[in-house]
């Protein structure tokens, strides 16, 4: 198999074995749910101005639903696992790593969110959520793993903006439409065309990846580092300051 769709098959697999896992524990797959909506709640907290920037708004909802939301993945998933071998042979090979990147990403996303999901349960902070996810997030303790997911995610963003940059592509994943939909790849063509079109619309994604970069890493630092209930009540106070938390 091709080293890339290997790469594809791989991470699915691995996404694949955390699902069913917890489907078959109701209360661990609730738990997950409710780790990844305060962490999407967060991401939509922490880049509010992105989201309403002009020029930034686009790729910050994308990676939003995207990369940081609470949305079901499971279809794009099955379509990822099924034909990994067929996307490195319809698509062309920048697309393709693209694709890769994104599996990554995803497979590491879960694993983290699983292993929150254990400590959620177990974990009743008697404050706030704020207090209970900071619990979780110190008692998991992969401070490595949280770095590598910041460094793949700005990865993936690199190569979407690297896709921008080469020319006809955005016609060629037009036409691209017919092909992947026979072949069962919907939802990874529209992946593809969101994240073009979002991408390309700022015309160069340099200072939006750095902004990811820096918000993210500072706060990894903080909910590692920083006094609990310091950290607590930045994490409240960002919270709060969202309508819909």
């Amino acid at each position: 198999m091709d080293p890339v769709a290997l790469r594809i098959r791989e991470a699915m697999q691995a996404v694949s074995a955390l699902r069913e896992r917890r489907a078959a524990d109701p209360r661990l797959d609730q738990a997950c749910l409710e780790v990844k909506r305060f962490q999407a709640q967060r991401f939509k907290a922490t880049y509010a101005d992105l989201l309403h920037s002009p020029r930034y708004q686009r790729a910050a909802h994308f990676f939003l639903h995207e990369l940081y939301g609470d949305q079901d993945y499971a279809q794009r998933d099955q379509q990822f696992a099924r034909i990994a071998s067929t996307i490195a042979r319809l698509f062309p090979a920048a697309v393709v790593e693209t694709a890769a990147s994104l599996a990554e990403v995803h497979a590491l996303t879960e694993q983290l969110d699983d292993l929150m999901a254990q400590q959620w349960l177990i974990t009743r902070a008697p404050t706030s959520l704020s207090a209970r996810y900071l619990q979780c997030w110190r008692q998991v303790a992969d401070r490595p793993a949280r770095y590598q997911q910041l460094q793949v995610v700005l990865h993936l963003g690199r190569e979407l903006d690297r896709l921008t940059r080469m020319r006809g592509l955005r016609s060629l994943l037009k036409l691209m439409r017919a092909p992947a939909a026979a072949a069962s790849l919907s939802s990874l063509q529209n992946f593809l065309e969101a994240g073009f079109d979002a991408f390309a619309d700022m015309k160069g994604a340099s200072e939006f990846l750095r902004l990811i970069e820096d918000r993210e890493s500072a706060w990894i630092d903080a909910l590692f580092e920083k006094d609990a209930v310091a950290c607590e009540t930045q994490l409240h106070q960002l919270l709060a300051a969202d309508p819909a938390y």
